[in-house]
């Protein structure tokens, strides 16, 4: 594996646009839970895949500032979800070491390591940053806080997973394999 920028032009302009798609995904593609304020958001695949492409800085801004994006839409960001939004891609996002996606090579192995790394990320932002920032932010009831986490954590880790995960192989489909050109 060669050695990976994280700040490299393609990956400025590769944050740009995923978290303009997030915040289009995150505004019109969701299915309501039986949770109030709690959706299934097709938007984290896209800021998992991102992150395992192009790093864990790039899929945090992805979806920091896709979520935040969409909450000024609103009216005003709910900042507690907004970090816990890009700490699940930044968590995520460290797959970005472990797996090559430009390689063209992503098998079960790469996609096991993704989907870990991604359900730790969403068990971590959903399960303990976003209800603890609710309380000590917003004072916010306990017992909705963490049934909202609980039930945020479960829906998008399996958009993550699901997503991110055909996203990332149909990217790696585009990429030309190393040795695969023969001299003739």
């Amino acid at each position: 594996m060669t050695k990976k920028s994280l700040f490299s032009t393609k990956t400025i302009v590769a944050t740009g646009l995923g978290a303009a798609l997030f915040m289009v995904l995150f505004m019109f593609v969701k299915i309501p839970s039986p949770i109030p304020e709690t959706n299934l958001q097709i938007a984290y695949g896209v800021s998992a895949f991102f992150g395992a492409v192009f790093g864990p800085i790039c899929g945090f801004l992805v979806a920091f500032i896709g979520h935040a994006l969409n909450d000024f839409s609103y009216g005003a960001p709910w900042w507690s979800w907004v970090i816990a939004s890009g700490v699940a891609a930044a968590i995520g996002g460290m797959v970005y070491f472990m797996i090559d996606a430009d390689s063209g090579k992503i098998g079960k192995s790469e996609i096991f390591k993704f989907c870990a790394m991604n359900i730790v990320g969403n068990a971590i932002a959903w399960v303990i940053v976003a209800p603890i920032l609710d309380i000590v932010i917003y004072a916010e009831p306990v017992n909705l806080v963490f049934t909202q986490g609980l039930v945020a954590f479960v829906l998008d880790a399996i958009c993550a997973c699901v997503v991110g995960s055909l996203l990332l192989l149909a990217y790696a489909k585009t990429k030309t394999s190393k040795g695969s050109l023969t001299k003739e």
